[in-house]
């Protein structure tokens, strides 16, 4: 039987270092490479990126929107990097923030979280705003599959605050709610549960939010969105043991030359682990 997905990824940690690299091939960021903004171009980097990393980071986040825009080819590099990165043994957390109701959002699901998927990821990011009930069919193939579940909780942009910090009638705040509903499904899970929260590394002190939900905590916004590893501890305080840092820019503009890719994602592996202890 597989292990979960948090067994796998506080293995992954604690081996390779707390790091997760996003893949954002953008269009600026392809140009920095001197690379052409369309497929060859996309190609090009996403398996520089691949062949440089993948047998040292322990999580990947490609982000899906900067591949689906080239179409099926665009997908067919997405699908080609997820098996290659899973097959180095990198985690890959495919970042596509869906979500929907009922039979599309069990759509969605099949395609990232069945097995048999082309796109089968280690996680998915999803967006609970239709109601935490409406990720019932991402939740139980992720159990059933041994995947996990990133759900949007205190994202670091800063138009997420008017819907996640806006306070129910029982005085609680939708984030703070959604992450009890992450402590309810990993309750009893040892090392952790496989169902975490995005949490932006950019926010400051969260002291009013309980983070302990015993399960991983994606946070971006290191490096080109403002946030260092020593801010790591402050936001996140008793959690950060569980945090996965996501370092997208700050890696990768280190490229397309291999050894400085390496390099970079050694040295921020290197800072965040003395930041949490690891």
């Amino acid at each position: 039987m597989t292990p979960s997905f948090g067994t796998r990824l506080r293995s992954a940690m604690d081996e390779r270092g707390p790091l997760c690299v996003g893949i954002d091939p953008h269009a600026s960021l392809l140009a920095s490479w001197g690379l052409a903004d369309d497929v060859a171009g996309l190609e090009r980097f996403t398996f520089t990126v691949v062949e440089a990393l993948a047998d040292t980071v322990a999580v990947f986040k490609p982000q899906a929107a900067f591949f689906e825009r080239f179409g099926s080819r665009g997908v067919a590099v997405l699908e080609r990097a997820t098996a290659d990165l899973r097959a180095a043994g990198g985690l890959v957390v495919m970042d596509a923030k869906r979500g929907d109701i009922g039979s599309t959002m069990g759509a969605y699901a099949e395609a990232f979280l069945r097995e048999d998927s082309p796109l089968f990821s280690d996680a998915l990011t999803v967006s609970p705003y239709l109601g935490y009930g409406s990720l019932a069919p991402a939740v139980e193939l992720a159990r059933e599959s041994g995947a996990g579940l990133f759900v949007l909780a205190l994202t670091s942009n800063p138009e997420g605050g008017e819907v996640q910090r806006a306070v129910r009638a029982d005085g609680r705040s939708v984030g703070a709610t959604m992450l009890a509903h992450l402590a309810e499904e990993n309750a009893g899970e040892t090392p952790m549960g496989s169902f975490g929260a995005v949490v932006g590394a950019t926010l400051g002190d969260l002291s009013s939010f309980d983070l302990d939900i015993n399960g991983p905590l994606l946070a971006p916004g290191i490096g080109a969105q403002g946030a260092s590893p020593a801010d790591l501890p402050k936001v996140f305080g008793a959690a950060v043991r569980n945090v996965v840092p996501n370092v997208s820019r700050g890696v990768l503009k280190a490229g397309p030359d291999a050894a400085a890719l390496r390099s970079a994602a050694e040295r921020y592996a290197n800072e965040i682990g003395e930041a949490v202890g690891a």
